[in-house]
């Protein structure tokens, strides 16, 4: 009780909650731009915590991601534009709403489902994470073998329409994880004579390469495909009514509460990820649509189902990464990087060894949504208006931020052009319907699945058989197996 009090003390300081508030408004913003997207967003603002302590630091990256996520809706409501991929359902009823006079509404529905998404995750998070932590305390290196083999060919599976694509991606990213010196012998690989390369491919020159700079060179290229094109703007001189009444709340709570749930499944399961998540909660509402029910024509239930979900992927994400260490997201993914640069090392170590910064972040979390829905009610209409800037503007800063934030992380010119190439390579596979989320995914685990798969060998004297007598090892390799047969069965 005295840790979580220490904890709560520690994320009520006034810069901590400033650093949540400053997380809130930027990721706002963020999420309102279009082709702006969270993992991006998350990526840039990284650096920007270098000086911060690390409840500060980790209170202002989470209200990034929150509020970038509520703030994408916006975009998608009004302009027909979602402000990330995971936003791009919400444009299924949101624009047809905004289009009918009702986009304050429907803007008012988003912001309200993604609260209510994001605060119930949240405690799920609080209520599940310690207690799995006890049980992956159990699991040795063979079932973690096992697990990261899972997720990769879950990610792999459900990363596009090429499970060959999404696996060559996956496989990729762990290639490029190798590189720098052996975890064993010390003897460098793949460095081809640079220094730099020892401690590997940095990884926010990794992550700003392959999301934030490849993003930019998708716009730059977009741009320049739709010279002279303009997006309608639904106005609000069209309404008639922007108030909401019982009668909606209580038709769309269900929707919600059912969103929820997908949303917290999406994140606990490593590599589904928000877009995942929010479309399979459009397509189970719309499923199970009642009478009268409009979706896809402008329903204010479609709308909730996307939001509710879209938001509860990310509390749910930490559930794996704070258990067991694995990112469940590709947010989460580069949250890791985060940890890291604070001294901490996300796994189920991390309640023995630093629970009073993980009791602060909880407190944090619940702050950052109270904060998203008082910053998101009182932003509405401003929020909406930032959505009007040119894209042309927007992308040089950004990519200014991509080169300064590379180069803090090391203080050296090598990490700028490792992520203007990565951010290339990013660019390319982008072109070629190759997942740059399993290629993230797959090298951010790179070092764990190499050490633990080492240590797996050793433990059962280099026998595939051996594990049969690990039951937990045998069941997730079971169910990989299982996702894939799952995928070319459905995508025959």
């Amino acid at each position: 009780m005295d840790v979580f009090l220490q904890g709560a003390r520690d994320a009520l300081t006034f810069s901590a909650i400033l650093s949540v508030i400053g997380g809130i408004l930027l990721g706002y913003m963020v999420g309102v731009l279009p082709g702006l997207s969270r993992p991006a967003a998350l990526s840039v603002a990284v650096p920007l915590t270098y000086a911060m302590s690390p409840i500060g630091a980790i209170a202002f990256l989470v209200g990034v991601t929150k509020a970038s996520a509520a703030g994408g809706a916006t975009g998608a409501i009004l302009l027909n534009t979602p402000g990330e991929p995971s936003s791009a359902a919400t444009t299924f009823d949101g624009y047809p709403l905004a289009k009918k006079g009702e986009a304050t509404r429907a803007l008012k529905v988003a912001l309200y489902a993604s609260v209510f998404g994001d605060l119930v995750a949240t405690m799920i998070l609080i209520l599940l994470a310690a207690s799995l932590a006890q049980f992956a305390l159990k699991m040795g290196p063979v079932e973690m073998t096992a697990v990261m083999i899972f997720a990769l060919s879950f990610i792999a599976a459900l990363s596009g329409t090429s499970l060959t694509r999404g696996i060559i991606a996956g496989v990729l990213g762990l290639l490029l994880a190798t590189i720098g010196l052996d975890p064993e012998s010390a003897t460098p690989r793949m460095t081809f004579g640079f220094i730099e390369l020892f401690d590997g491919i940095p990884l926010i020159a990794a992550t700003v390469g392959m999301l934030a700079f490849t993003e930019m060179l998708l716009q730059v290229q977009a741009l320049f495909a739709n010279r002279g094109d303009a997006s309608e703007a639904a106005g609000f001189e069209r309404e008639t009514d922007k108030s909401l009444h019982a009668a909606d709340v209580k038709r769309v709570f269900p929707v919600t509460l059912r969103a929820t749930g997908i949303g917290i499944a999406a994140g606990i399961i490593p590599g589904l990820g928000p877009t995942i998540g929010a479309f399979l909660s459009y397509a189970i509402n719309k499923r199970l649509a009642r009478p009268g029910d409009q979706y896809g024509e402008g329903d204010l239930k479609g709308v909730a189902a996307t939001e509710a979900a879209d938001n509860a992927v990310l509390p749910a994400s930490l559930i794996p990464l704070f258990a067991i260490g694995l990112p469940g997201s590709v947010s989460a993914a580069i949250l890791v990087s985060a940890f890291m640069l604070h001294g901490v090392q996300p796994g189920p170590l991390v309640f023995e060894q630093h629970p009073r910064l993980i009791y602060g972040i909880y407190v944090s979390m619940i702050i950052a949504s109270l904060v998203m829905l008082v910053v998101g009610r009182l932003g509405l209409t401003l929020f909406a208006r930032v959505t009007m800037v040119p894209a042309r503007f927007i992308i040089p800063f950004v990519v200014l931020f991509c080169v300064v934030g590379t180069y803090l992380e090391r203080d050296t010119v090598f990490s700028v052009f490792a992520m203007l190439a990565l951010g290339l390579l990013g660019f390319i596979m982008q072109r070629f319907g190759y997942s740059v989320v399993t290629f993230l995914i797959g090298f951010v685990i790179g070092p764990l699945f190499e050490l633990s798969l080492r240590q797996a060998l050793i433990v059962t004297n280099h026998s595939p058989l051996a594990v049969i007598d690990h039951p937990i090892a045998l069941a997730f390799l079971v169910a990989a197996v299982g996702s894939l047969f799952l995928f070319l069965r459905t995508n025959r």
